[in-house]
């Protein structure tokens, strides 16, 4: 029986020797796994011949795996804020060591041999690559270039805009030429004069005299509700203090306002008494009746209202008279 072995691509254990990688299974995963790879490396071939440079994302940290080293592989290529395409992934298939590997892979899966070439890149083209590489650094320059001129074009564009508007600000006004505005007063004083000698000559028309206004009167659109001012107190229109300037009169000097600090906390106590179960021993306890100096307690039985000295004589009165009760009964 042949050892066991593990095959990564299959994920299983098997014991048919070398048979397992002519399997149609071992086939199909291994066509699967070479579709998975060959778009990236299509991709990564295109940038051969035009090297793309883009600004610095961290979505350029991306890896891919290498089926053929079973490693990881970054993609693109960074350095500072400045990003080749693909230039990582160009890189390592360039490598002698991903040579190897592959020509070890295709050895022990049987892949097919016209694929092979897909996944490597020659020295010539890894050169091709970096001549484009190169073209693109400088095609980056120039629109970088371009683009902070147009921002330093809008910026003096902005600025000058600002100095225009804050030199028409500053600049003082035009003062008027005093022949040509010589006219204008003497015209106006003469139609003063002319109005002034015209309102003194009395005047030969009859004219109908102007129509008093009465504001008070009720027309159709205004309702007239009265005065509002209450007789015998006056408002702040009326000349009145107003009420907020007015001091409160207070009935007695030293008032409290609120229930005392003892009353406060009878009330506490009460709280805390409700709390308790109602048919407990001692509910209904007195505590407001007076005992002397020399009471004890007794425990003679469980009382409900009172003290115990006065449960102690109602038991003897009890039991005084049940003799008493007893001795009738015989008799």
């Amino acid at each position: 029986m042949a050892p066991a072995q593990r095959c990564p691509l299959c994920r299983q254990t098997f014991f048919c020797g070398r048979g397992h990688v002519y399997s149609r299974k071992h086939q199909r995963q291994l066509k699967e796994a070479l579709e998975r790879l060959l778009p990236q490396v299509e991709a990564a071939r295109k940038a051969i011949r035009a090297a793309q440079v883009e600004r610095y994302v961290p979505e350029h940290e991306r890896c891919c795996w290498c089926l053929c080293c079973g490693c990881e592989v970054r993609e693109h290529l960074s350095h500072g804020n400045l990003t080749v395409l693909y230039g990582g992934l160009l890189e390592h298939l360039a490598s002698p060591e991903h040579k190897k590997a592959t020509n070890k892979f295709w050895w022990e899966n049987k892949a097919e041999i016209q694929m092979k070439e897909k996944f490597l890149v020659t020295p010539q083209d890894y050169v091709r690559f970096k001549k484009s590489m190169v073209k693109g650094l400088d095609s980056y320059e120039e629109k970088e270039d371009e683009v902070i001129k147009e921002m330093a074009a809008q910026i003096r564009e902005v600025e000058q805009s600002r100095q225009e508007v804050v030199r028409s600000v500053l600049e003082p006004q035009a003062v008027p030429d005093p022949e040509e505005g010589s006219s204008a007063p003497r015209s106006w004083k003469g139609m003063n004069s002319q109005v002034a000698s015209s309102s003194q000559q009395p005047s030969n028309l009859d004219l109908p005299p102007a129509p008093e206004l009465d504001w008070m009167e009720i027309g159709p659109s205004l309702t007239f509700i009265g005065h509002q001012d209450i007789p015998g107190v006056g408002n702040i229109h009326s000349g009145a203090t107003p009420p907020w300037m007015i001091q409160d009169e207070y009935i007695g000097g030293n008032q409290e306002i609120g229930p005392s600090y003892e009353e406060f906390l009878k009330e506490k106590e009460k709280q805390k008494l409700k709390k308790l179960p109602p048919d407990r021993v001692g509910a209904n306890f007195d505590h407001s009746s007076r005992t002397s100096a020399g009471w004890l307690p007794s425990f003679g039985r469980v009382w409900n209202n009172g003290r115990r000295w006065q449960s102690r004589h109602q038991f003897k009165t009890e039991a005084a008279a049940m003799k008493k009760q007893s001795h009738t009964e015989k008799s």
